[in-house]
């Protein structure tokens, strides 16, 4: 519909002039109620105890920013690329990716409550108003006069009222036109809605850094089962070759059979050995096929589809020479768990805003202008305008206990948040700790049996030497063999932990996303 003259411009006036109002009102805020946020500064050492301990047959511990791709340290390519493909494949990623945009997308919903709203409705209503209702109450005169009323009324034209009232015969059917703008505003005097506001985007950042929890589980994952899928293969092959040796081992000792050189019992001694060795492959076959059919899931791939890239063999990825930690002070800022543990106690503590704001009145103010006539063409007249505006107070009188129960739930609620995130700081300084410890005794652990495994291969060979010259009974070699077999397998997974405990590390440290996220993981969150 569109204005004409004088009347069309006067009708715009008064719905604009209502409608700025309404939006300069939204300057008009009052106070707000509750306690203000204030991010707590907990206690924390200087350093981490661990890393003072003095770095002998050990990699050193630097107090070095972390690199945010913390597993480009191992040098390992292949992990590399699994870990770029599981930040942008990974479904838990994505699933927290868009839990977050519903938290950003229930922060702006509960920030347009600070604002007016303003609608815009039109309708024509066809209407047969009761023969028995208000409208026989209408009108004046004789029963003539009031037909006549009434049916002028029914064709739209102006009735008078008065007495007599309208025959319910004479009531017709009518149209209604109209359209206008509708527009209502909270004054938020106690800062309720700003409250509410403030935790919705508390529970924004708490989503975000969960997001980052999740991002960093995920490499931590990827990356030890990386690590043990390589340490299996390393105890598989381990296997093949101690399973060779016995192997030459048993047929030998058939030679010496044939020869009248060793009896029965030897050649028992040797199948049973050579047998032992054999059935350990089955098992780590199954597990190496278990742990990259796991990296697939983690990577959002089919089974199967890692075949090419995971089935050559390669060495157990080592740590590196010097392993960055930064400081404790930095665990509060890059840790994902500590930081979504503070946004929720911000969160908490804006929800005791909202239940102290609902003991006090609320105001409103409501307006609407509209254009309504019984004739399509008469809605561009001034007459035709209708408009209401005013205030409304709703004063909480009796709830029956609801808002004190309700305040005492947020206060024990923000408590709850404040104990958890002091848990948090005590829990990740001592996983730290632990982690550094774990990782430098096995350390020391590793230089003992690389020893072990030196002397004990000596030890074979020489055993091995004196059967063959018939200086020593089969019992001493199979006694050798199996020394070898378990110091290279002990051998083989300390490796592993070495480089499982650094990632433990990496992931107790909160890894590298304290500031940045990847670009290709933020994108699909916007």
């Amino acid at each position: 519909m569109r204005f004409n003259g004088r009347t069309g411009r006067q009708a715009a006036r008064i719905v604009a002039f209502g409608i700025l109002n309404l939006g300069m009102m939204g300057g008009l805020a009052g106070c707000e109620l509750g306690p203000n946020f204030n991010a707590p500064h907990p206690h924390v050492p200087a350093s981490f105890k661990a890393a003072d301990a003095p770095a002998q047959d050990r990699n050193q511990i630097s107090n070095a920013a972390i690199d945010t791709a913390w597993w480009q340290s191992f040098h390992d390519p292949v992990l590399t690329a699994l870990e770029h493909d599981a930040v942008s494949q990974n479904l838990d990623v994505q699933i927290a990716t868009q839990r977050l945009a519903e938290a950003r997308a229930q922060a702006e919903i509960e920030g347009a409550s600070l604002y007016p709203s303003l609608d815009f409705a039109g309708s024509l209503t066809r209407e047969g108003p009761s023969k028995k209702g208000v409208f026989t109450a209408l009108g004046g005169g004789s029963n003539t006069a009031t037909s006549t009323r009434a049916s002028n009324t029914a064709g739209g034209a102006r009735t008078s009222i008065g007495g007599g009232g309208i025959p319910g015969s004479a009531i017709q059917p009518f149209n209604l036109f109209q359209y206008g703008f509708s527009s209502v505003f909270d004054f938020d005097l106690w800062g309720k809605n700003r409250r509410t506001r403030e935790a919705a985007l508390a529970a924004v950042t708490a989503s975000a850094d969960a997001r980052r929890a999740v991002l960093l589980n995920i490499e931590a994952e990827v990356a030890q089962d990386y690590i043990s899928l390589r340490a299996d293969q390393t105890l598989l092959n381990i296997a093949q070759s101690n399973l060779r040796t016995a192997d030459r081992l048993t047929k030998l000792t058939h030679e010496r059979a044939q020869a009248g050189l060793a009896n029965a019992l030897e050649v028992a001694d040797s199948e049973a050995q050579a047998a032992s060795v054999k059935a350990q492959i089955p098992s780590l076959r199954a597990a190496i096929a278990g742990q990259e059919s796991q990296i697939g899931l983690l990577l959002g791939r089919s089974p199967g589809a890692l075949a090419t890239e995971l089935g050559a063999p390669r060495a157990v990825p080592a740590a590196p020479p010097v392993v960055p930690v930064g400081l404790p002070s930095q665990l509060l800022t890059r840790r994902p768990d500590m930081r979504e543990a503070v946004a929720k106690l911000h969160e908490a503590t804006a929800e005791i805003g909202v239940a102290t704001a609902d003991f006090f009145p609320d105001l409103t103010l409501s307006g609407s202008v509209s254009l309504q006539a019984l004739q399509f063409s008469n809605l561009n007249q001034l007459a035709a305008v209708t408009y209401a505006i005013g205030p409304e107070i709703t004063v909480p009188l009796f709830e029956g206990g609801k808002l004190r129960g309700q305040l005492r739930l947020r206060k024990a609620e923000q408590r709850e948040a404040a104990v958890n995130y002091a848990k948090t700081v005590l829990t990740a300084l001592h996983q730290v700790d632990d982690t550094l410890t774990d990782y430098d005794q096995e350390q020391h652990r590793l230089v003992s049996l690389n020893r072990e495994v030196a002397a004990s291969q000596h030890a074979l060979t020489l055993a091995q030497e004196r059967y063959r010259q018939g200086l020593a009974d089969y019992l001493e070699v199979l006694t050798a063999q199996q020394t070898v077999l378990g110091a290279e397998q002990t051998q083989a997974q300390s490796l592993a932990a070495i480089s499982m405990d650094l990632v433990k590390l990496y992931q107790a440290l909160g890894g590298g996303w304290e500031q940045t996220y990847p670009i290709m993981i933020a994108a699909k969150a916007n």
